[in-house]
């Protein structure tokens, strides 16, 4: 996962698993860790700082405009902010976490997506269902001149 994704999706599981009773010590402690760190590091970035105090109460929403923010500040090569997002999802998701799912980095790809239930449409050039694409339940197949 590249730095910046990890960083927005540690920040989401961190804001959930805070609302949770049973959070433990550790867990709430990195939540304000990566916290601390990312406001840091968008520090002076009005944007950045509204689009992050708003992703802590709908990440949905604001997930995209953080990376975003999160991008423009150069949080990619933060290594102190990454070593947090990891250390915060080896807490919540351990599983994920020693199956390597957080470790995942793609360059120079097209309709790739990095997750778990996601749905994707992709449109790369002209093909039209029915005559160059087929559904056989929920596999496709595609056939090119």
């Amino acid at each position: 996962m590249d730095p910046i994704t990890l960083i927005v999706t540690a920040l989401a599981a961190g804001a959930a698993s805070a609302l949770q009773d049973d959070a433990k010590g550790a867990v709430n402690a990195a939540v304000a860790r990566l916290r601390g760190l990312t406001k840091k590091r968008l520090a002076g970035r009005p944007g950045g700082e509204f689009v992050l105090t708003q992703h802590e109460q709908t990440p949905e929403i604001y997930g995209k405009p953080l990376e975003h923010e999160l991008r423009e500040a150069g949080a990619a090569d933060d290594t102190d902010l990454v070593s947090a997002a990891q250390e915060l999802m080896k807490l919540v998701d351990a599983q994920g976490t020693a199956k390597g799912k957080y470790v995942v980095s793609v360059q120079n790809s097209s309709g790739v997506q990095v997750g778990d239930h996601n749905t994707q449409v992709n449109n790369f050039g002209g093909v039209t269902a029915g005559r160059d694409a087929y559904y056989a339940g929920r596999d496709m197949t595609i056939n090119r001149p």
